[in-house]
């Protein structure tokens, strides 16, 4: 299964002004972020009398994503994540995430694993 969403990179999610680096170009914190959001809609798509459909409740939480941040782009440049769903096995999701600008080029690319946990008791894990 595959999913893509565009994405306009904004002035707020350049490397200085989320501090990650001095320079006025898409920070890693924010392609990352936007690969985790592509990931959970892909999750989200999946219909619910297919294996890995998310039921009431229940969702997913990010535990490890190892990413090659490969080119820079601009605030005000479109950019295409998409997520492809490599493998559910039981409570994990096992993803490889692309993105890419408008004409193409490679930005990043990240293999992602989430788990599926009930959000209540994850939650009063915390308390």
């Amino acid at each position: 299964m595959i999913f893509t969403e565009s994405h306009i990179v904004a002035a707020d999610e350049t490397a200085a002004t989320m501090g990650s680096g001095l320079l006025p170009v898409y920070a890693t914190p924010a392609v990352v972020a936007l690969m985790e959001h592509t990931a959970c809609q892909l999750i989200a798509a999946i219909p619910a009398d297919e294996p890995g459909a998310l039921t009431e409740g229940n969702t997913t939480v990010g535990t490890r994503m190892a990413i090659d941040h490969l080119k820079a782009c601009l605030p005000g440049s479109e950019v295409l994540s998409t997520a492809e769903l490599l493998n559910i096995d039981g409570r994990q999701y096992a993803f490889h995430i692309e993105v890419k600008d408008a004409s193409g080029n490679l930005l990043a690319q990240a293999s992602h694993t989430r788990f599926l946990v009930s959000s209540e008791r994850f939650m009063a894990k915390l308390q």
